[in-house]
C-alpha cells in the first residue's frame, strides 16, 4: 500500500473528479484534507454524548451507503475515516477527559527530539463511561464498514488501478 500523500494541494484538488490522486494510507490519514468529502461529511461529525454519537454515527453510515451506491470508492472510504475517528477520539477523551494522552512540556520551542522524549509520558486514565459509551457506538459501525463487502470490492480496485508500487 502506497503512503498517504500529504505533499498535495489539498486546497484545490476536488478528489471526485480525481480519485487517482487518493491514497488510502493508514486509519485515518487525510481524513480533514480530502475535499469535497471532508466538507460533506464533517458536518455531521460528532461524539459528545451517547444520543448525539448515534445520530452522527448513523447519519455518516448512510452516507457511506451513499457513497457504496454511486461506486464512490473515495467517499466511501473518507465516510469510513471519520466514523473511525469517531471511535479514537471518543476513545481518547473517554480515556483522557482532556483529549490529550500525552503530557504537556511548558517549553513552548522544543527539538524534534524533546518532543519524542515528552511524548512517552502517558496521563494517566480518568475514565469517562459517557465518552465509552460513544467510542461503542462507532465503533459498531466503523467495523460495519471497514467489513462491507462492496466497500472491500471497491478498495481492492481502487489499490489495483492507482496504488501500485
Amino acid at each position: 500500500m502506497l503512503p498517504f500523500d500529504y505533499s498535495l494541494d489539498f486546497k484545490n484538488i476536488d478528489f471526485r473528479d480525481r480519485p487517482d490522486l487518493y491514497r488510502v494510507g493508514k486509519g485515518e490519514q487525510g481524513v480533514l484534507l480530502v475535499e469535497p468529502y471532508k466538507s460533506e461529511i464533517l458536518p455531521y461529525w460528532r461524539f459528545k454524548n451517547p444520543e448525539i454519537a448515534q445520530q452522527s454515527s448513523e447519519k455518516i453510515y448512510e452516507m457511506f451507503l451513499e457513497y457504496l451506491d454511486k461506486n464512490d470508492f473515495v467517499g466511501a472510504d473518507m465516510a469510513r475515516k471519520f466514523i473511525q475517528m469517531g471511535y479514537t477520539r471518543s476513545r481518547r477523551y473517554a480515556n483522557h477527559k482532556s483529549g490529550r494522552k500525552y503530557k504537556q512540556n511548558p517549553q513552548k520551542e522544543l527539538t524534534k527530539a524533546a518532543v519524542m522524549a515528552a511524548r512517552q509520558e502517558i496521563l494517566p486514565n480518568e475514565v469517562d463511561p459517557i465518552k465509552a459509551e460513544s467510542a461503542a457506538i462507532f465503533k459498531v459501525k466503523w467495523i460495519e464498514a471497514k467489513t462491507n463487502p462492496k466497500y472491500l470490492q471497491l478498495l481492492a480496485q481502487h489499490k489495483q488501478m492507482y496504488e501500485k508500487e
